[in-house]
């Protein structure tokens, strides 16, 4: 479906009854919503799945950049307005779990519990996002996307049919939708506000992680005195390379709440 949330409009997945509890899954930067469909098809059954894609990203409308972590925290807001929903258990990978803390910050009451996957408090150095932004304008997304592959999957699964969709996936998001969120990544920074959370937190970690690795998951933990789970075998997109091992994981830490 597609939700026009004030200056935009955003494409949107729902999956399963209205009346179970509602997870709200964010992708990562350069995916879209499809990086989750390992994860909707075996928890559609006992959740509400809500999946969007992100401003600039998949089949959302894309607007110019630069973009701010805040604010497309706002645009999930819209997303939860737009269906009725009043909370939700909300899961973030990379750029996904900096959005996530932004809106456990921003609106503490409509998060029902935090997932932070393959994220941090902060994901230096600025210049680097900078210089992607600068680069996929300039250049379109072939100029990073053999470096980006790099740090997403190991090499064993570069060539596998989801490795393959992956990369499938970072050359179809919108340079300027990529340059934009990236921009929001290096501005972004919460190392103050995360650790004055206080809700039932959970994060995942791939072992092989480069990007945001394992030291990162380990203060990120800390400070939300949250659990810890490391995907062994896996780099910094986990749910797509470890899909099983992944959704156990979330799986686990959503049942040990009792699934509310």
């Amino acid at each position: 479906m597609f939700l026009r949330i004030q200056d935009w409009v955003a494409h949107v997945q729902s999956e399963g009854a209205d009346s179970r509890p509602a997870l709200l899954f964010l992708h990562s930067l350069g995916t879209n919503l499809h990086v989750w469909d390992p994860q909707a098809a075996r928890l559609a059954g006992s959740f509400r799945v809500i999946r969007a894609d992100l401003r600039g990203h998949g089949l959302s409308e894309v607007t110019p950049g630069p973009y701010t972590i805040e604010g497309l925290a706002e645009d999930m807001l819209g997303v939860l307005d737009a269906l009725g929903i009043a909370s939700a258990h909300v899961i973030g990978l990379s750029i996904g779990g900096l959005i996530a803390q932004a809106l456990a910050l921003r609106a503490p009451n409509r998060v029902a519990s935090l997932t932070l996957c393959d994220t941090a408090l902060v994901i230096p150095p600025p210049e680097t996002w900078h210089e992607r932004a600068r680069l996929v304008r300039s250049q379109g997304m072939g100029a990073i996307a053999e470096a980006v592959l790099g740090r997403w999957i190991t090499p064993s699964h570069r060539e596998t049919p989801a490795g393959r969709g992956l990369r499938q996936m970072l050359l179809r998001t919108d340079p300027e939708g990529y340059a934009g969120a990236a921009e929001a990544i290096a501005a972004a920074d919460f190392t103050a506000k995360t650790p004055t959370l206080s809700l039932p937190a959970h994060v995942i970690v791939g072992s092989e992680d480069v990007a945001t690795p394992s030291a990162a998951a380990e203060v990120l933990a800390r400070a939300l005195n949250a659990r810890l789970s490391v995907i062994e075998g896996a780099a910094h997109i986990p749910n797509f390379e470890r899909e099983d091992a992944f959704t156990d994981a979330i799986a686990g830490f959503l049942n040990a709440r009792g699934g509310q």
